[in-house]
């Protein structure tokens, strides 16, 4: 008996350490220390967690604590993660969204739903009906004045290049209608409170605007996210017929690079710093009086170091704002030093880091354009 035990013992720490095993099945996350007995899958204690809520498809064990069986160990020989990715992920679209550890649960439970209990991967034409290029239905709004949630119509359209929304279910005229290419869409669960919030952000003359949405069912905001992307997608084949698709996979839905208080001065740099949420979507540094603003009281674009742009830790000498927070920031670019504080070293180095990441960055054409639209401002 105690042989066989060793021998299980053994074999499981075999097919563990295989490189394929190594990375948690569902988020990538590397170490994982669980298995799904049922899939044949290793996982990271949070993807344990989410296949621990749907025992009908997967039953899991702790790989260093819980006993394996042999016919167990046996199963995940067999299995591993290589032969459950060519099973349950044998078919994903190329806009579906694959989320990693650092992703919000809901999108990480949808994921891990829509590949072992819907199966909606293992054979073609198998996605939801957004993949035909439409999608309607109510979400939950946050009104611009009021912060009060409301329904709203949506309306998604690949054939129009656009989405709209409608005050009223049976209204003809939308409120907005928002240019698909423009839109940005990104799970923020802790900034609306909601662990389902969406936050969509779009351009209207160049500036950036931000709708907060939700909906009850998880399943169904994170259909209405793959929807944007997949819209997205196919416009962007139309509109640039020779890319490659990871190429313009790449240019769809992306997650802010940071996002958090600074305090600011204004241009004139005697002004007494203010304290205002900033969020950094790529080259765009916009600045809001309230996280849930729908209009940003200012956007910074952050080009590349080539064209004269630097961050620089600190505030030049003889700052004359007065500010509260002792850890500044000098963003350079070539018409205007923007002055920052943070409120501690490790916001302050976060944000550096940040910075860099983009001003390293070479600028690609449509951000040239970008650049000369933000000179054009007032």
């Amino acid at each position: 008996m105690a042989t066989e035990d060793s021998r299980t013992v053994k074999g499981l720490k075999e097919v563990w350490s295989r490189e394929e095993n190594t990375l948690c099945a569902d988020c990538g996350k590397p170490d994982p220390d669980w298995a799904s007995y049922t899939l044949g899958v290793f996982l990271c204690l949070s993807c344990s967690g989410i296949h621990r809520n749907i025992p009908d498809i997967s039953k899991i064990k702790s790989l260093k604590v819980d006993h394996w069986d042999e016919d167990e160990v046996q199963f995940l020989m067999q299995q591993g993660n290589a032969v459950a990715k060519a099973t349950y992920e044998a078919h994903v679209p190329t806009y579906y969204y694959r989320p990693v550890h650092t992703d919000c649960l809901v999108l990480r439970e949808q994921w891990i739903r829509a590949k072992y209990e819907r199966k909606e991967f293992t054979q073609p034409g198998k996605q939801p009906q957004y993949s035909n290029g439409l999608k309607e239905g109510v979400l939950w709004k946050r009104g611009r004045d009021n912060g009060q949630y409301l329904p709203r119509r949506f309306l998604l359209s690949e054939r129009g290049g656009c989405l709209k929304y409608f005050i009223k279910h049976d209204a003809k005229e939308p409120k907005i209608v928002v240019k698909i290419d423009t839109v940005n869409a990104t799970f923020q669960p802790e900034k609306t409170g909601n662990p389902n919030g969406l936050q969509i952000t779009y351009l209207k003359d160049n500036k950036t605007r931000n709708i907060f949405l939700y909906h009850e069912d998880g399943k169904e905001i994170v259909n209405w996210f793959n929807a944007i992307r997949a819209v997205q997608f196919h416009y962007l084949k139309v509109a640039f017929p020779v890319t490659s698709d990871q190429e313009l996979k790449s240019r769809l839905t992306r997650n802010f690079l940071k996002e958090g208080y600074m305090e600011k001065t204004g241009p004139r740099q005697k002004e007494p710093f203010k304290r205002r949420w900033f969020t950094l979507d790529h080259r765009r540094l916009m600045y809001f009086k309230d996280p849930l603003d729908a209009f940003a009281k200012g956007e910074v674009f952050v080009g590349s170091r080539e064209h004269g742009y630097a961050v620089l830790q600190g505030l030049p000498t003889g700052t004359q704002g007065s500010f509260t927070w002792p850890h500044g920031i000098t963003i350079v670019t070539p018409d205007r030093n923007y002055l920052f504080t943070c409120e501690t070293e490790r916001d302050q180095q976060e944000w550096i880091a940040a910075f860099r990441h983009v001003i390293e960055q070479p600028m690609t054409p449509q951000e040239y354009a970008i650049e000369a639209c933000f000179k054009l401002k007032p």
